[in-house]
């Protein structure tokens, strides 16, 4: 590495970061999910924040938390002073990248390779085998459904008996319900955020502008999405870091608790069952669309009983970009599912598959007590199921 030429770069990220305002306060590392649970060496957002202060680039790159970190912004909303924390963790991990230094990847690399796979401009998919003759789409609608990498979740993570190919089949059930046909991109690719969030600006930048070049040919003015991932890159991330679409996006969660609203969706009810609700990141402290999912929940007569945090206090998964995946993300992981577990329920709800991915991970431990063996299911899958 070039030691000069390093420092000037995070010299450069403390400006953008706001990192030379941290007061050393402490909140950080006490609400920081990693944190709490790193044994190696005692780390936390604070600790790495003064390490770039004192121009210890080296340092940075081999903390615990650098690759681990959650990029959750919890640490972010608590700041007094307005550290961009999680910014600072995205510029500083394209700043590794640059010198050959990547996280753990997990799941032998198989998403991170899927997603390179995805940059080839005449790559030939056959992203629609999902869509059964029952579901209507279109050539010509104003909508476009984003599926994102749900086909290829439902294939490599088969043997947690994911919602992956559901959850797409039930979104565009609700559309056809509610006289929707939408379009669905046979060329779309994967929207990228992991690879931003990992740093991978290069792999990013390319599956942004295959994504927008198709999403412009749709003549599309609305794009909906199941995944809170999605909805981030497409909403804010596109149009800042490589062009505008000019197309509204939602979160689907956010389109039905209008339609709702509006008495276009009417839902059956389920007698008060008992649900739970988890707040995935992306779609919370990212998008702050708290409101809407539970909306949906009360349309459907579900009695809701929170858990201890919630709303922009939520614990996430346990990790993100598929890197660095081990026992520290499944202690949170089975600390999420006890807080869910505590509220009597026997179902948590949520609207994001990576949040269903990693806590039905965590389930498999056969060590786990059966009282962690909840069922969890996507709200968008429950809904199409009480039309």
């Amino acid at each position: 590495m070039e030691t000069g030429s390093s420092m000037d770069r995070i010299k450069d990220i403390i400006q953008q970061c706001r990192a030379w305002y941290c007061q050393e306060c402490g909140k950080c590392s006490a609400v920081c999910p990693i944190t709490r649970w790193e044994t190696r060496s005692y780390s936390s957002p604070r600790l790495l924040v003064e390490k770039a202060i004192d121009g210890q680039p080296e340092e940075i790159m081999q903390d615990p938390l650098f690759w681990s970190c959650l990029t959750c912004q919890r640490c972010s909303l608590l700041c007094p002073s307005d550290v961009y924390f999680s910014e600072f963790i995205q510029k500083a991990r394209t700043l590794a990248r640059g010198c050959g230094q990547t996280g753990e990847c997990t799941h032998g690399a198989a998403i991170q390779n899927w997603g390179k796979m995805m940059t080839e401009a005449g790559l030939e998919q056959h992203r629609l085998d999902w869509i059964t003759p029952e579901l209507q789409i279109s050539n010509s609608s104003e909508i476009v459904y984003f599926t994102g990498c749900l086909p290829y979740y439902d294939t490599l993570f088969k043997h947690l008996d994911i919602e992956g190919i559901d959850i797409a089949r039930a979104a565009v059930k609700i559309l056809n319900h509610l006289g929707i046909a939408p379009q669905v991109m046979a060329d779309e690719r994967c929207c990228g955020h992991d690879q931003l969030w990992e740093g991978d600006m290069q792999t990013f930048q390319v599956l942004a502008k295959r994504n927008l070049e198709h999403l412009s040919a749709t003549g599309a003015k609305i794009i909906l999405t199941t995944c809170p991932e999605c909805a981030l890159m497409l909403a804010r991330e596109y149009p800042k870091r490589v062009a505008d679409h000019g197309m509204a996006v939602f979160h689907l969660t956010q389109y039905l608790a209008q339609a709702v609203a509006d008495g276009h969706l009417v839902l059956a009810a389920e007698n008060q069952q008992r649900v739970t609700y988890h707040d995935p990141c992306r779609l919370g402290r990212y998008l702050d669309i708290y409101d809407e999912p539970r909306l949906l929940l009360a349309a459907l007569g579900l009695d809701l009983r929170e858990m201890e945090r919630v709303r922009n206090a939520s614990l996430c998964c346990g990790t993100t970009g598929w890197t660095s995946c081990g026992q520290v993300s499944k202690n949170i992981q089975i600390e999420r599912l006890k807080e869910a577990s505590r509220t009597g329920v026997r179902r948590m709800i949520t609207s994001c598959v990576k949040c269903q991915i990693h806590f039905r991970c965590a389930q498999q431990d056969p060590q786990l007590e059966d009282s962690l063996n909840l069922e969890i299911q996507d709200l968008t899958t429950l809904i199409a199921n009480h039309l």
